[in-house]
């Protein structure tokens, strides 16, 4: 086995990919800032009961643990930045009112979400922090969508879902809560006939939360999808409140090409309000993922509403067009002041000068040279190529 072999699921970024992910991320930091966004960047390990706080069993399986061999304790390295910043708003920023905090860092997941999938991610987002209506929610969906036009993505999908109506049908039946884990596996799949068994157990849910959940599978679709689950779903003062905020979003938001899955419990146990998914062609999955959590930051002593999102630069990257190469200029070596001044004041410029080390050929794929640096009439002068 070699040394130069890299551990399973993750990779190296070569040059030209290299560049295409750090123009994004400046792109897209410089897009938040014009929204009011400010820039947090917590650190890569922290302790594991800090880091996990308020997060559900989910960030627990894909955080990799060691121990600090300063204090013992057990440190995580991050597999979710949104955590992190939620104890810098409510624990170090200790505002009254509304902030806005955006940030950009890698992640690390313990193993890769699907076989197509990386362990090691460059989160980027953006979280409003101190308002709990649907205005924050409508901006944090308005900026997915031009941090989408940003990176040039095409005819990108939103689907929509809310974790209080699952929520509800499960804590409307006394044997629902014990079952609650089981149940998100059995609607994440789909798995119909597996509800169906869950019902026959003796310590089942009741047949009619069965019947509840198997409609449930079936409601997505376009904004009509709201309609059937007001006529299918129970009454149930939970169910009505869910799909009163998703009509609130879509009614706001009339341009949004968007659906509706009831049905999506990922991140259950985290977010309170209004999920989504965003959908592209070229990605074999979400691109971004976000939605409301207004709980999370109770565990650091101060409950505020919270709405953000996230997404992985490197993911986003992969599937946009190949970067072009940066037009340069080709330079000889050497000591002579005149040279020197001269490529100094041409990068000073903002042109990409490669000086070609003597003994060796000009190789490299990042650049194209399409002028030179040549000594002409006692000076130096950029001709083309």
């Amino acid at each position: 086995m070699g040394n130069w072999l890299l551990p399973e699921s993750l990779a190296d970024i070569l040059p030209a990919e290299a560049r295409r992910i750090e123009e994004l991320r400046r792109e897209l930091l410089d897009l938040y800032r014009t929204y009011g966004f400010e820039l947090v960047a917590p650190p890569l390990v922290e302790y594991i009961d800090s880091l996990l706080s308020g997060t559900g069993t989910d960030l627990d399986l894909r955080t990799c643990k060691l121990i600090d061999q300063l204090s013992g304790r057990t440190l995580g390295v991050r597999a979710d930045m949104t955590p992190q910043v939620s104890r810098i708003d409510a624990h170090l920023l200790n505002r009254a009112g509304v902030t806005r905090l955006c940030y950009c860092g890698t992640v690390l997941h313990a193993r890769p979400a699907d076989l197509l999938s990386g362990r090691e991610q460059l989160q980027i987002g953006a979280e409003i922090y101190g308002h709990a209506g649907v205005e924050a929610d409508i901006e944090i969906i308005r900026l997915v969508l031009d941090t989408m036009a940003t990176a040039g993505v095409r005819n990108p999908r939103l689907d929509l879902c809310h974790p209080g109506v699952v929520r509800a049908i499960i804590n409307s039946d006394p044997a629902g809560p014990a079952h609650a884990e089981q149940i998100h596996t059995l609607l994440r799949d789909k798995d119909v006939p597996g509800l169906g068994d869950l019902g026959q157990r003796a310590d089942g849910p009741r047949a009619e939360t069965i019947q509840a959940l198997r409609t449930l599978t079936a409601l997505y679709g376009d904004a009509a999808t709201l309609a059937r689950a007001r006529r299918e779903l129970p009454a149930l003062p939970g169910i009505a409140q869910a799909l009163d905020a998703l009509e609130a979003l879509l009614e706001a938001l009339p341009e949004l090409r968007a659906g509706i899955d009831l049905a999506d419990v990922r991140g259950y146990g985290y977010h309170s309000g209004v999920t989504f998914s965003l959908y592209a062609e070229g990605w074999h999955d979400a691109l971004v993922s976000g939605g409301r959590y207004d709980d999370v930051s109770r565990a650091f002593g101060r409950a505020r509403p919270a709405t953000g999102f996230s997404l992985d630069l490197r993911k986003l990257a992969a599937g946009l067009p190949p970067a072009e190469p940066s037009r340069a200029v080709r330079a000889p070596w050497g000591r002579d002041p005149a040279l020197v001044a001269a490529v100094r004041d041409l990068r000073q410029a903002g042109e990409i000068v490669v000086q070609v080390l003597p003994g060796h050929e000009h190789d490299q794929d990042e650049f194209v040279c399409d002028r030179e640096l040549v000594q002409h009439d006692g000076g130096w002068t950029v001709r083309k190529l």
